[in-house]
């Protein structure tokens, strides 16, 4: 992987998810059958964010409890459903087809980078749980008992604001609706 474009994808990623988010807002076209059903899948999303929160405590140890038993990037696919349930939300294709270029494009290489990172941090402990564990996509099977969720981890890394943003938007497009 090119580190220089990791790097570029790790700075650049929140911005050019706003530009896009400005894009979808002004471009959107939701209707109530796709509010609710995207926002469903959205929802999924937000939740698996949420879950993933409290078991993480950055920098400090490796987690993989929770939802980090099943995938080694619970966050990322989290935004990953609530980037596609908000484009399926905002009934726009060609959107929705911009929302997963970029999260190709960004989050692939930053996921990598991560990876990286981590392989540096925890060395033998993260080969082999990324022996066990699938790097996106997840495998459903029964994990070895791990640690439990803490809400005071979901707070201290502040996952409440993807909840809070993701019902603005959902609320922006039930106003939009409701112009029509």
């Amino acid at each position: 992987m090119n580190s220089a474009y990791a790097a570029w994808a790790a700075r650049w990623r929140v911005p050019l998810g706003f530009l896009l988010g400005i894009a979808f807002l002004v471009f959107s076209r939701p209707t109530f059958e796709m509010l609710i059903a995207g926002g469903a899948v959205g929802a999924v999303g937000v939740a698996l964010r949420a879950y993933a929160a409290g078991h993480l405590a950055k920098n400090q140890k490796l987690a993989m409890s929770g939802p980090y038993a099943y995938t080694r990037n619970p966050l990322y696919l989290g935004s990953a459903l609530i980037g596609a349930g908000l484009a399926w939300a905002g009934g726009s294709g060609i959107l929705a087809l911009a929302f997963a270029v970029l999260f190709a494009a960004v989050y692939w290489p930053v996921i990598r980078r991560e990876e990286e990172y981590l392989r540096r941090q925890f060395g033998e402990v993260y080969d082999g749980y990324a022996k066990r564990v699938p790097l996106f996509l997840p495998r459903f099977r029964r994990p070895a008992d791990g640690e439990k969720f803490q809400w005071k981890q979901y707070w201290k890394n502040r996952e409440y604001e993807a909840f809070l943003g993701y019902l603005a938007v959902l609320i922006f497009l039930a106003f939009k609706i409701r112009l029509r």
